[in-house]
Parts: C-alpha cells; sequence; structure tokens
C-alpha cells in the first residue's frame, strides 16, 4: 500500500525545531580567555519561550578595551557567579535544543573548551551559525557586510545590538527568523534542507532528494545508478532505515567529495528491502562483489585473500598461495598482508624445510646455510627420514588447527632471550607475528566452523519479534521474521524449506565470500542468539584459540597451563 508522505517522512519542519540562540561575551579572543557574559534566548516557531542571561566572574583582569566595547569591568562581575557554578544550568537551558550564534565558532569553542576544563560532556547539539547562512542568502548588494550590527539594521530588528550577550542573542533571533523567511520561498521547509543550504550543498544535488521519498523506513540495500541503457550500478549501500539514510545524500550531511560526484552523474535510486538487517548486509557485499561499483572503496580496494599451505609431497613445506586447491592440503587462512608473518612465527617454531624445488623420496643434496645454523633439519642431504620429516611436519599442521601452545613455547624462549639482551625492537617483532598467528588462528576456526555446517538455522530476539537466518556452508541461504502472534517455530521451518540450495564448498573455504561468513559468525556471536537446528558441528578446540584476555599474559603464565 502507498502512503503519501508527509512533511515528517521529509524531516524535521523548522516550526517544530527548537533553536537556543546564545551570544557570549569574553575577556577576549585567545586561547587563554574565558567567558564573561551568557546570554541565550529560546525559540520554537517563531515565539520566545526562554531567557537565559548571567554575569560570569572571570577571576582575571578584564582588558580596558574589553571593558569599554561591552561595558562590563571588574567591578561589574566582582559578585557574579563563577563560570562552574554556571555551566551547568546553561547546558541545562541548552538541552537537546539546536545551538544558533552569530559566528558560531567563536561561541562554540569557547563552551566547549569550558565544558572540557571542567568536566562536563558537551552535548554536540546541531549548531547552525548565521554568519553562513546569511552569506548564502545575501546579495553584496543587499548589505555591506556580515556582522550582526549590519544585518540587525537590515531587518530592521526592534533589538538593536550593543555587545551585552542578552541583547545580542535577542538581536540575532530577529536576525535568525528574518533569514528564514528568506530561504522558505527557495524550498528550504526542514531542519535538514537548512543545514544543507548553509553548507552550500549544490541546487543540482537538492533537487534530487525526491529521489528518497518512494523509499521505505526499513532494512534494505539501495544503489544509485547511471543513465539508461546500461544503468550502471554507481554505489551500493545498506541502512535499517532506507529513505532517512538515502534523504542525507541530498543534504550537508553526507561530506564526502566522491559522493557529490556521484550523485551529479546518477540518473535515480533503487532498493530492496530485507526482512532482516544481516540480509541486507549480506546483499551489499554480493552486488558490491558483482557490480565493482566505482564509488565505492570497497570495489576499489577489494580485500586480498592468501592462505598459508602445507604442501602435499614426500617432504612438505609451507607456502603462501592465493586459492584453496582441490589437494587434500592443509590450509590455514584466510589471511591478508601478514601471511608472510605468520609464515616466519611457524618457520622459528618448526625447522621444515624453506627451500621450494620439490624433493624425491630419497634426495641427495649440500645442506644450505639455514641447516648449519640448525634452523632446518635438511631433507635435501638426507639427514631425516621422510617418517621423521612426517612426524615434523605432523605437529605443524596440529599448530596451524589444534593447538596454539607449541608455537607460543618456542617464541617465548626466544623473546625472553631478546629482552635479556636488551634487543627490545626484535623481541616486540616477535611477539606482534605471534598475535598475528594466534589471531589468524582464531579467525579460521570462527569462519570453517560455520563453513562445514551443512545447515545452521539460528534465532534471536529483536523488538519486531524474532529474526531467523538459515546458513548453509558459511552462506546466508535465507531469512526470515517472526512478528508478535507467529509461530517462531512454523516461521523457522518455512524458511529453511524455502532457503536457497548451497553447494558443498572447497575444503576449508566457505561457500560464500569470506567478508559474508565473517558477517555470519559476528551474528552468531552476538549475545542472545538461539541455535533451533544444526547439520554439523559449530564447534573449534579450546587449545586452538588464545582470547583476547590472555594475550598480555602468555609470556609468562599462560604458557603450559
Amino acid at each position: 500500500m502507498s502512503v503519501q508522505p508527509c512533511f515528517e517522512d521529509l524531516g524535521q519542519p523548522l516550526a517544530d525545531v527548537t533553536f537556543v540562540v546564545v551570544d557570549l561575551e569574553t575577556t577576549g579572543s585567545g586561547a587563554d580567555d574565558t567567558i564573561t557574559e551568557i546570554g541565550a534566548v529560546k525559540v520554537r516557531g517563531g515565539e520566545v519561550i526562554g531567557e537565559f542571561q548571567t554575569l560570569v566572574n572571570p577571576h582575571r583582569h578584564i582588558p580596558p578595551l574589553v571593558a569599554v566595547l561591552t561595558g562590563i569591568t571588574d567591578a561589574t562581575v566582582a559578585d557574579a557567579p563563577s563560570l562552574p557554578q554556571v555551566l551547568p544550568s546553561f547546558l541545562s537551558f541548552l538541552s537537546d535544543a539546536v545551538l544558533v550564534a552569530h559566528n558560531a565558532r567563536f561561541d562554540v569553542g569557547f563552551l566547549t573548551r569550558a565544558c572540557a576544563e571542567l568536566g562536563y560532556p558537551w552535548p554536540r547539539p546541531v549548531v547552525q551559525d548565521t554568519v553562513a547562512l546569511a552569506r548564502n542568502i545575501l546579495l553584496r548588494d543587499e548589505v555591506a557586510n556580515y556582522k550582526l550590527a549590519t544585518l540587525a539594521r537590515h531587518f530592521r530588528t526592534t533589538v538593536s545590538p550593543d555587545h551585552r550577550a542578552l541583547s545580542d542573542a535577542r538581536a540575532t533571533v530577529e536576525v535568525l527568523h528574518g533569514l528564514l523567511e528568506r530561504v522558505g520561498n527557495l524550498g528550504v521547509h526542514t531542519l535538514e534542507d537548512l543545514q544543507g543550504f548553509s553548507r552550500k550543498v549544490s541546487p543540482q544535488r537538492r533537487a534530487k532528494r525526491g529521489w528518497a521519498d518512494e523509499l521505505p523506513d526499513r532494512p534494505g540495500v539501495y544503489w544509485f545508478e547511471g543513465s539508461a541503457p546500461e544503468r550502471e550500478v554507481l554505489y551500493v549501500g545498506t541502512s535499517k532505515q532506507l529513505r532517512t539514510r538515502v534523504r542525507t545524500y541530498f543534504t550537508a550531511a553526507e561530506k564526502r567529495p566522491r559522493m557529490e560526484e556521484m550523485i551529479r552523474v546518477a540518473a535515480g535510486v533503487r532498493h530492496v528491502e530485507c526482512v532482516t538487517e544481516l540480509e541486507a548486509r549480506v546483499r551489499e557485499l554480493r552486488m558490491i562483489d558483482v557490480h565493482r561499483p566505482r564509488y565505492n572503496r570497497r570495489s576499489k580496494f577489494p580485500e586480498r585473500t592468501r592462505w598459508l599451505k602445507v604442501t602435499v609431497e614426500p617432504f612438505p613445506r609451507l607456502s603462501v598461495v592465493r586459492s584453496v586447491a582441490r589437494d587434500q592440503a592443509t590450509y590455514l587462512g584466510p589471511l591478508g598482508r601478514e601471511a608472510e608473518d605468520i609464515c616466519a612465527a611457524l618457520y622459528e617454531a618448526f625447522p621444515v624445510r624453506r627451500c621450494t624445488p620439490r624433493l624425491a623420496r630419497r634426495p641427495q643434496r649440500p645442506d644450505c646455510a639455514l641447516a648449519g645454523m640448525n634452523r632446518c633439519v635438511a631433507p635435501c642431504t638426507g639427514a631425516v627420514s621422510i617418517e621423521r620429516y612426517g612426524e615434523l611436519i605432523d605437529r605443524l599442521r596440529a599448530a596451524l588447527h589444534l593447538d596454539v601452545r607449541p608455537v607460543l613455547t618456542a617464541h617465548r624462549a626466544r623473546i625472553v632471550r631478546l629482552i635479556d639482551q636488551e634487543r627490545f625492537e626484535e623481541a616486540g617483532e616477535v611477539h606482534r607475528r605471534v598475535v598475528q598467528y594466534c589471531a589468524a588462528v582464531t579467525r579460521f576456526h570462527r569462519l570453517h566452523s560455520i563453513a562445514r555446517c551443512a545447515e545452521l538455522v539460528a534465532a534471536r530476539r529483536v523488538p519486531a519479534g524474532w529474526e531467523i537466518h538459515v546458513f548453509r556452508y558459511g552462506r546466508l541461504a535465507n531469512a526470515a521474521l517472526a512478528r508478535a502472534g507467529d509461530d517462531p517455530m512454523a516461521v523457522a521451518m518455512a524458511a529453511r524449506a524455502g532457503a536457497e540450495v548451497v553447494a558443498v564448498p572447497n575444503g576449508p573455504e566457505p561457500s560464500a565470500l569470506i567478508e559474508e561468513t565473517r558477517l555470519l559468525a559476528d551474528w552468531l556471536e552476538t549475545e542472545g542468539v538461539r541455535i533451533i537446528d544444526i547439520d554439523g558441528e559449530w564447534t573449534w578446540p579450546r587449545t586452538a584459540v588464545v582470547l583476547p584476555d590472555e594475550l598480555p599474559g602468555w609470556l609468562t603464565t599462560r604458557v603450559g597451563t
């Protein structure tokens, strides 16, 4: 059913926005200066609903030039409260309103610095600068400059600014209302429109904001596309609220320079609703992988996957490869740039051969430098039998998948030795490699444990009901939502029956993009997930995983316990 959009769908109407117009008087404009007076006026819908004014004792001398300009002297503020007494009251008055100031950078700078010095959290309000707004609205033949006194004369305000905080704040209120009347004729009716106008969002970009009107405020995937006939997919994104998210591309909230160019060349935006947020994120990944949109950073810098492989040959060795082959070899991955470092960490713990030529079952070659340093058992010379070398390889394979403790033990001794020799940089490098190795083994089991499950059906409670997902071999096969009044088990069985048929993966690889399986693992490990049914085992060895809180202590206490 289509519903006619209302103003609330398009943004927050300016008539409903509460503004707090503030002005400060200070001892100067330097970093060491402080506030001497605060004046603020709260308005909504053109009506004043509150005022705030107080002098502030700066506990320092007020310069004569400032005293002449503002009329605030040392005697004026002698009995005034200090800033720690005043600031909480002002923050309460500001509340969640939009903060308005003339040259807002000056006033906001003093307020944020005061909050930081006194230990109060800055509420991070939406800030509107009347100077920036005036520069975009008023032409040079209308006003000579954009000072508050000049604008007050132009809009014929009833209050004249006089360098006192409350008077200047009252004058700024009238200037703000005058500026809002002008932008109303330019199609600025919401707070989002006003911010975009203030920050010089191009008219071409604002003109396309109607594209978001037809989108639902539900989870899903959206994509901007080029003109016919190719309709190139330019950018793909996902959101819990499609209409709200897409609308931001046509306002100043979107600050990425490449998005300005993307919207300029785009001819429209399309979307697909999704049942759950996880389904939306997975669809986004798949679309980016298929279309490679030129404005998605993930398309420009795709993740390069590597695997660490124990080769299948009479005398196996470690090898960094790009993909998993159907050769029954042992693999660790997926890895990135750290693959070489992890390989080096394993070489330190297991003196397997590093040479690349394939060796016969009875090799007879001269030994190398590594063998002379006892860093390789030198199977190329025939010094070790194929059986004994196989035992070493079995321990290496176990370190990849079953037990990280032998690697930790080997490197602990080396790190202790390097620290005793005050070779701290080398010790840090060894420690970094070990941490990468532990993280890689943990990542392998997180992904492989899901990839080896022929089917896994799980549910999680959300405000809308129960979100239910069907995973097959590490791929999202279906998603469903059991709303209030639905039977969750019946919805789960229906999702299972209608799930995608997924082929059995090759080796430890999932039947999906690595990033997709990682998303599934993240979702499964969130609090409140319940397993409905599983065909396989979602487990991994305890000795293969070093928990984050164990890493700092593994050097002295964890290893061997």
